[in-house]
């Protein structure tokens, strides 16, 4: 657990490195981009403030989020993507109504990582869009 003065100290590089004022600039140009793509400004703004609280947390990367992400990359949305997610040496000593659970649990997890994958792919789109030559 972090100690209050390392949080502060943390807080106080942020505000000498610019921190917020990149933020701020960021969030911008991401509404603006979304604007002129057609895009809804608000997902694009909750984006990007998810993004900012996770590098402010220092949250690692979510484990589940990056296989999601490597099966997405490489296969794109699949009807077998819980099988494929599913822990099989895990799963067969389950009983079961812990298979059940088992099961709901990781839908809704998978479910949430395709959220996220679809946000971060769109947010991509824009960036790509507005870096190329005629954007």
């Amino acid at each position: 657990m972090e100690t209050i003065k390392g949080m502060a100290r943390q807080a106080k590089q942020r505000l000498k490195n610019n921190f917020w004022e990149n933020c701020k600039t960021n969030l911008k140009q991401g509404e603006i981009q979304a604007k002129n793509l057609g895009l809804n400004e608000n997902k694009v703004k909750n984006y990007i403030g998810v993004k900012v609280q996770r590098q402010i947390k220092g949250d690692a990367p979510d484990t589940f989020y990056l296989k999601v992400k490597a099966m997405l990359d490489e296969c794109g949305e699949v009807s077998d993507a819980i099988g494929r997610l599913t822990d099989k040496a895990y799963y067969a000593t389950l009983s079961y109504a812990e298979k059940q659970r088992y099961n709901l649990e990781l839908s809704a997890k998978y479910l949430a990582a395709l959220e996220r994958y679809r946000k971060e792919k769109e947010l991509e789109a824009v960036k790509e869009h507005a870096e190329s030559p005629l954007g």
